[in-house]
This record gives C-alpha cells, structure tokens and sequence, in this order.
C-alpha cells in the first residue's frame, strides 16, 4: 500500500519573519520532501483533520509529550501531518500549546495521495482526508508504518490503536538504532 521511500511533494508552509513587522509577521515556505526526510531519521504521524477530537485529544498531545524519549532513541524529527492548510495547522498548534512536534500541511493531500492513504470522508462533511497512521522514516527510506486497521473510504470513525506514540517509542527502543543509521 505504501511506497518504500517517501514520495517526492511539496508542502506549503508559513514562517515566521519579525521583518514583516505586524499582527501576522508570516511568510509562505515551501518545502520539499528531502527537506524534511533526506538525512534524517523522522517519525511522521498523519491523522484525519485539525481540531477533529482523538486528534487533537490524544494523537497530537501523545507525540509532543513523548518528543524528547523519540529524540533520546534518536529521531531527529517527529512529524505531525494532516490534510489541511498551513493556517488551520499553525492555529491547531497554538491552540493546543505545541511547541515540539513539526506540523507539517499537505493542504493539496499530494503526499497522502502518493502515498496511498488519501480517504473520502465527504459523509462527514470533510471531503478527502488522511488516514491514520505513523511511520519511521530513515533518510527517506520507510523502515517501520503503523497503520490503523480498517481503512477505506467513508469510515464511520478512524482507530487510533497502533499509530499512537507510544507504539513508535516502543518500536525504536526495541530497535535500538545505530549512531548512523539502522
């Protein structure tokens, strides 16, 4: 279902820059995906939407407090992306006090869909989403993904039973990763 390297995309993202001076001293940034995966290790979680509540709850709080046993089992990165935009992601963030985790937006659902985990929530009103699911990613080879079960289109809810962070820490300490690599 998924490729064994991360697919090439671009992500649309805002950064801050005090030159701008104002309310909203953001700029637009686009990234690629060797800036984020090439010559890192990085644990990417995606989850169904911003504000949505096992999301927002549970997935995204898990993975900012456990941000530091990821970096001491040496990540480099960790990784939350959703399919939204980079304005719903900034504001997600503060409003859930992250400070840690990298929100990443795929507003285009490129990368999911090159990935195959793009799903149609439009029952929901929520029109194409990602499924849930983590992965750990080695200088953009896919060494490890935690997918939930069930996946397809129109689900009636999405588990969060193997993508939590918890599961991704327990799988990195078992692995025990080299200093250079797996």
């Amino acid at each position: 279902m998924h490729p064994e390297t991360v697919p090439e995309s671009v992500f649309y993202t805002r950064v801050r820059n005090e030159a701008l001076g104002g309310p909203n001293p953001f700029e637009w940034q686009t990234l690629t995906t060797d800036d984020i995966f090439r010559g890192k290790r990085v644990v990417l979680f995606a989850l169904p939407g911003a504000f949505t509540p096992a999301c927002s709850e549970s997935h995204l709080p898990g993975y900012e407090a456990h941000y530091d046993d990821f970096t001491a089992a040496g990540v480099d990165k960790v990784v939350c992306l959703s399919v939204n935009d980079a304005f719903v992601m900034f504001q997600w963030a503060k409003a859930n006090a992250i400070e840690k985790v990298f929100m990443l937006p795929d507003g285009n659902g490129d990368f999911t869909r090159k990935m195959g985990m793009l799903v149609t929530r439009t029952a929901t009103g929520m029109g194409l989403r990602s499924w849930r699911y983590s992965m750990f990613v080695d200088d953009r080879v896919i060494r490890k993904m935690f997918i939930e079960p069930g996946f397809r289109d129109e689900p009636p809810g999405v588990p969060m039973e193997q993508s939590d962070a918890q599961t991704m820490l327990d799988y990195l300490n078992v692995s025990k990763l080299p200093a250079t690599g797996i």
